[in-house]
């Protein structure tokens, strides 16, 4: 008798030593990307199965047990879940049930086109790249941030940003609007208002001025010759607004035939800045348009040292000369370069 009650004992703590390593212990295995996601509208059984699918759970009856006991779900919560090493079945039950969902760390840098910027949220967030795009291009989404299909882009300002994988691309939106906002301080506004631009138009300025070049001392100059250039009803002429035009961005040498392309953003057809940016510059150019100084220069042109910076020149003459010591630099790199590959 006293064996059989040894032995019944033994099993009964073995069965229980069992549920709680099941309940307790690090059962929960970590998929390949470390992270969970529920989408929007999922009932229980879709999300357990794709726990299961994922093998980040092995059993449905102890998860059953513990979600059943905590009420998740009647409690569904859709998100981005970190599932982190040595993790229980329970700690995983009460972080979806808590919906503590791990943000998504949106950094944006420069982007050239609403394609990049839709495929980039489609990327990283549970809305797709097709439902941003149809935003982008709604005017009528659009009228109530005061903006239009050329200037939506001017209210991304480039950051890094923390937001919920399930964030609706209107809040989204509305979200970077609202950094946009904070962004133009008095003392920006003040500067722009002094320089007769608006931010939609310092904000496009700097996105050629970025386009031109990564060197900060040259940033304000250009911008400089830019704002002369308005001044004097003089086309911009700028090659990145018909790289911009033309969608080829790999261009190295703007031909003739490329300056006759047909477009509102083509700086050498058309007068003045284009109707909305040519990227999303960083706050550095934007600010660098902004403190751009008061200059006489109208030209400027690639140094033949290759360096990086230009040459600037207040007469067209001078600016021949230069423009001249570049194209005679870049003939004679060309020319060695093909030399080596014969």
């Amino acid at each position: 008798m006293k064996k059989l009650f040894g032995f019944v004992l033994f099993f009964s703590l073995l069965f229980v030593a069992f549920c709680a390593w099941q309940v307790f212990g690090p059962t929960v295995s970590v998929p390949v990307d470390k992270f969970f996601y529920i989408k929007t509208g999922s009932d229980y059984a879709q999300v357990k199965r794709s726990l299961k699918l994922q093998h980040i759970i092995t059993s449905g009856f102890f998860f059953d047990r513990i979600a059943g006991q905590l009420k998740y779900p009647q409690n569904i919560k859709a998100g981005k879940y970190e599932i982190k090493d040595n993790s229980s079945l329970l700690s995983l039950v009460r972080m979806l049930n808590s919906g503590f969902q791990s943000p998504v760390k949106l950094v944006i840098n420069k982007l050239r086109t609403k394609e990049d910027f839709a495929s980039k949220i489609g990327r990283n967030f549970e809305c797709d790249s097709i439902e941003v795009i149809h935003f982008l291009t709604n005017n009528d989404s659009l009228q109530n941030y005061k903006l239009d299909t050329n200037t939506v882009m001017t209210a991304i300002i480039p950051n890094t940003y923390l937001l919920k994988w399930n964030t609706t691309f209107k809040k989204l939106f509305s979200r970077l609007n609202s950094e946009q906002e904070k962004f133009w301080t008095d003392e920006r506004l003040k500067k722009a208002a002094s320089k007769n631009l608006t931010i939609r138009q310092v904000y496009t300025m700097a996105s050629i001025v970025e386009e031109e070049t990564n060197k900060a001392e040259d940033k304000p100059l250009i911008a400089s010759v830019y704002r002369n250039r308005i001044a004097n009803g003089q086309k911009l002429e700028a090659d990145p607004t018909v790289k911009y035009a033309l969608r080829n961005f790999g261009l190295k040498r703007i031909l003739h035939g490329h300056l006759l392309y047909e477009s509102p953003y083509n700086t050498y057809r058309n007068a003045g800045l284009p109707p909305g940016p040519i990227c999303t510059p960083s706050t550095n150019t934007i600010d660098a348009v902004l403190n751009s100084p008061n200059t006489d220069y109208m030209f400027f042109v690639a140094k033949p040292n290759f360096d990086g910076y230009s040459n600037f020149a207040s007469t067209y003459s001078q600016h021949l000369i230069f423009a001249k010591a570049y194209q005679k630099a870049l003939d004679s790199l060309i020319l060695s370069k093909q030399k080596i590959l014969q």
